[in-house]
């Protein structure tokens, strides 16, 4: 069953490449939705997929790219929005 994650991803994750690194890693899996970074530092996304798919996506938010030093994720579903795709927002 297709579920909505709310994602927050704390530690070094601005002006590494996350949000490309998101987005590249969301087309692989299969994911949609969004990313974009906070006021705070943090990297918000949205995602849409299958549960092991977003499980699949959450270890790869905790990965993070080679300049990134992912320090916490966190996650809660939310209702579907039935994103038609992947994007960076700004």
């Amino acid at each position: 069953m297709k579920k909505h994650y709310q994602i927050r991803v704390n530690g070094i994750v601005q002006g590494v490449g996350f949000r490309a690194y998101a987005r590249a890693e969301a087309f692989r899996l299969g994911v949609v939705g969004l990313v974009r970074n906070e006021n705070d530092g943090a990297v918000y996304i949205e995602a849409e997929a299958e549960e092991e798919v977003l499980m699949q996506f959450l270890g790869a938010c905790r990965q993070g790219p080679p300049q990134a030093e992912v320090r916490e994720v966190d996650y809660q579903e939310q209702p579907l929005k039935n994103y038609p795709d992947f994007d960076i927002a700004y």
